[in-house]
């Protein structure tokens, strides 16, 4: 119509609005933020620049620029810069880790469920519980690397009696690996599942096994402790002597630049702390939870089709 803007132009005019003010609502959430964690540190260097400056204007000689060099800023920006990244690595690796685990599972559970045949009463329900156990891997996998014990979401794909197995399990993803190559073992024996078939489901299941291993060594390989005790060490001791530079040239703003850079400086390395580990629940760690909930619905998506005969919904009674 005349005198109407274009469909696409309101459009990116809507989506550049909606940019701006996620902008700044991420500007102001605390949830997520590293604030909490961080700010007894910058109220306590904070109060100690506070009291560098009253006892500098009772007359105490405490301005010493010199004491500029006892951390060098570029020193601790490569310490800072270097924690960060590895925490990183650590934390991206992990991402696709899962990544791969999404793909193997559903690449695995279609095979299983074209290739396998069901010609005897009740191998199509063996079948459909046996590409279940993909998806109970998945979250096996994420409850072991967060150290809990299975629960109600993993006891809904599993028999009651795997169940209760899998509870007594030091290791319980690698269990549920065994019961899925013992199920492919058993069809490829009875003639439901070839050998080259037999052959790309056990490889894929190795990788599922692999990434599973991967995780695990995330998991298992923290930052050295003497890495960690001693940035803390240098981050603290440049944020105490920062009064001592600024309390001549600043005066009374001393305390307020005192915690913004301490705030700057513990933010970052509060960051990598929080990402170190990114199989947990906090809100920057992965979102397993999501990852294997869709992993679920992709499962039950594929089990409620025909093999042979396109995506036509299974009839009842079959």
């Amino acid at each position: 119509m005349q005198g109407n803007e274009p469909v696409p132009n309101q459009t990116i005019k809507r989506s550049a609005r909606r940019s701006e003010q996620d902008w700044f609502k991420l500007l102001f959430r605390i949830r997520g933020s590293v604030i909490p964690a961080v700010m007894p540190r910058v109220l306590l260097c904070a109060a100690f620049a506070l009291g560098v400056l009253l006892l500098y204007s009772w007359g105490w000689p405490l301005a010493s620029p010199i004491l500029g060099s006892l951390v060098p800023s570029l020193v601790l920006g490569l310490l800072l810069v270097f924690r960060t990244n590895t925490s990183y690595e650590r934390f991206w690796e992990g991402r696709k880790l899962w990544g791969s685990v999404v793909n193997l599972t559903r690449n695995l559970a279609r095979q299983m469920w074209v290739a396998i045949e069901t010609p005897q009463p009740g191998d199509y329900e063996a079948k459909m519980a046996a590409v279940r156990q993909l998806p109970a891997f998945a979250i096996a996998m994420k409850l072991h690397l967060r150290g809990e014990p299975p629960d109600g979401e993993l006891a809904s794909l599993l028999t009651a009696d795997r169940f209760a197995k899998l509870r007594q399990m030091n290791n319980p993803p690698l269990e549920i690996a065994f019961w899925v190559a013992d199920y492919l073992q058993t069809q490829q024996a009875q003639g439901s599942l070839n050998t080259h078939q037999l052959t790309y489901c056990l490889e894929t299941l190795d990788d599922l096994v692999d990434a599973l291993g991967g995780c695990e060594r995330i998991l298992k390989t923290p930052m050295p402790v003497a890495y960690s005790i001693h940035l803390k060490q240098l981050l603290m001791l440049y944020c105490l002597a920062l009064p001592f530079q600024m309390v001549d040239s600043v005066g009374w703003a001393t305390p307020f630049l005192v915690g913004l850079i301490s705030f700057a400086v513990f933010g970052i390395e509060e960051i990598g702390i929080e990402i170190e580990n990114p199989f947990g629940h906090d809100p920057n760690d992965l979102p397993l939870d999501t990852i294997c909930h869709t992993m679920q619905q992709n499962i039950e998506d594929l089990i409620s089709l025909v093999p042979g005969a396109g995506r036509s919904p299974i009839k009842a009674g079959l």
